[in-house]
């Protein structure tokens, strides 16, 4: 218990320079949720404060209860685009039963350490998601930068620059606030025409209250509710789990995942219960937030309750707040999400490995749907390792003693069976016949059932088999479920 409160210590700030640093980087980020929090809120098809309420409930509830230090979670599209039908169809406060119930099935998935799945995310899923993400964080943009003025185009070549180049200067203060706090000035006090915050939709006004859904407590209710939930549930954890991934790989530190997955199921019943929709991790904010020196839980802190100052306290003026400033931020976010590297790779990985990020990729850009992709990328990485191991066994065959001997090594199980069966030839009227296993391991029935398959032809010809070799996981295996008699299994014997 002291270690663990010694290390969440630790997790907040070391120093003043780290403390003001994930300060500067949390206030970059309180500015860049505004417009993507709106625009999630119109996606879902619900009030702009549904948006930006969950936004500063989920990022202040997760800076406290969250595994991953430094990653941001607000209001995401990945679970705006399912609750749409929901809303319409029933009213907003089913869409906050939806997300309490979201919140509690997350509880569940990381008590049951349903988080450990991410072990099954390759390397090259990951980068497929990467990519797709930063090239949908780039397409978002587009609409501010689609029949406009040069105004528009002038002041985010104007912000990438200081972007990019103000860190020559100093590293002080993050780039990207220096750049929105340059073009919005210069953009006020010239008066230039550009859209802004306040185009994306209304502000809201004062703090948000607590208060229970208004539905009624009946198995109907839950029913309505809860294929969205788990949807919804299975999305967040999905993109949180992907997302603390990257962050880890970023900063060069390691997360509590599972600690993580409850802490976004306590962030979604906290924002629902103060009138905000479901939310998961951000890549694109946590990405901003790493690269502007945000490492600790304040600056997941300060993001969240920097956002509700401006909501509460600078409503007006942040409705002011050119988009141009906030779009060259993004596209930012997009250079620096994208695996360069992952090109050239292209050529040098195993051609599996770039198929699968390519497809992982195209399926999202695709469907739009960042889970579906790593699906599909999951599945085919499975598929195209199946393949792989299905040919790493050899069987040699020699003439000892009178005796036709099989050497089996390698890996038998579903995938690889039919090559197995193959391998043995039927001979009528042959010698004896020894299969030597000691080099194999049998993994499952189907492997199993290739070797009764592989006995019982042998011996229809007229053969005498015997099998020796099993190590013992296997010798477990067949003992339990093979058909051919077992009295001739001798653990770890060998042929003489």
């Amino acid at each position: 218990m002291t270690d663990f409160l010694t290390r969440y210590r630790r997790q907040w700030f070391v120093d003043f320079t780290s403390a003001r640093r994930d300060a500067l980087a949390g206030i970059v980020v309180a500015l860049a949720l505004i417009p993507e929090a709106i625009g999630f809120s119109i996606i879902a098809g619900v009030d702009p404060r549904v948006g930006l309420y969950a936004s500063v409930a989920i990022a202040m509830t997760i800076a406290l209860i969250g595994g991953r230090p430094g990653m941001i979670s607000a209001a995401t599209a990945a679970v705006a685009v399912l609750v749409g039908p929901l809303v319409k169809q029933h009213g907003v406060d089913y869409l906050f039963a939806a997300t309490i119930m979201m919140g509690l099935i997350q509880i569940a998935a990381g008590l049951l350490r349903l988080d450990l799945l991410m072990q099954f995310v390759s390397r090259s899923v990951i980068t497929g998601f990467v990519n797709a993400l930063a090239i949908l964080i780039f397409m978002a943009q587009l609409p501010q930068l689609t029949h406009v003025s040069w105004h528009t185009y002038a002041m985010v070549a104007a912000g990438l620059a200081i972007i990019y180049l103000f860190p020559r200067v100093t590293k002080a203060v993050p780039s990207p606030l220096v750049a929105i706090v340059v073009l919005s000035v210069v953009g006020l006090w010239l008066g230039l025409p550009v859209h802004s915050v306040g185009d994306m939709g209304k502000l809201p006004e004062g703090l948000p209250s607590f208060a229970l859904p208004h539905v009624p407590l009946t198995l109907d209710t839950l029913r309505i509710i809860l294929p969205y939930s788990v949807t919804m549930a299975a999305v967040g954890l999905l993109e949180s789990m992907l997302t603390a991934q990257i962050v880890d790989d970023m900063t060069d530190t390691d997360s509590d995942k599972k600690r993580e997955a409850m802490g976004q199921g306590g962030a979604n019943i906290v924002a629902a219960l103060f009138g905000g929709m479901g939310g998961c991790a951000m890549i694109g904010q946590s990405v901003i937030n790493v690269t502007s020196g945000g490492r600790g839980r304040f600056s997941t802190l300060v993001a969240g309750g920097f956002l509700l100052f401006l909501l509460t306290v600078l409503g007006p003026w942040v409705g002011l707040l050119p988009m141009p400033a906030l779009v060259s931020v993004m596209v930012m976010v997009s250079i620096g999400t994208f695996s360069w590297n992952s090109i050239p790779n292209l050529r040098r990985h195993p051609p599996t490995s770039s198929v699968v990020m390519l497809v992982t990729v195209a399926v999202v850009l695709a469907t739009r749907d960042l889970s579906l992709g790593v699906l599909v990328g999951v599945l085919l990485s499975g598929i195209f390792f199946a393949g792989k191991v299905q040919r790493m066994f050899v069987v040699e065959q020699s003439e000892a003693d009178g005796r036709t001997v099989y050497r089996v090594t390698g890996q038998i199980f579903f995938a690889s069976v039919d090559r197995f069966t193959r391998a043995f030839r039927s001979e009528e009227g042959a010698g004896p016949i020894l299969i030597d296993v000691s080099g194999a391991h049998f993994w499952d029935i189907s492997g199993v059932g290739a070797l009764d398959k592989v006995v019982a032809r042998l011996r229809g010809d007229g053969r005498q088999v015997e099998v020796v070799g099993y190590n013992r996981a296997s010798a477990d295996l067949i003992d339990r479920f093979a058909l051919h008699d077992k009295t001739g299994v001798e653990l770890g014997a060998t042929p003489h």
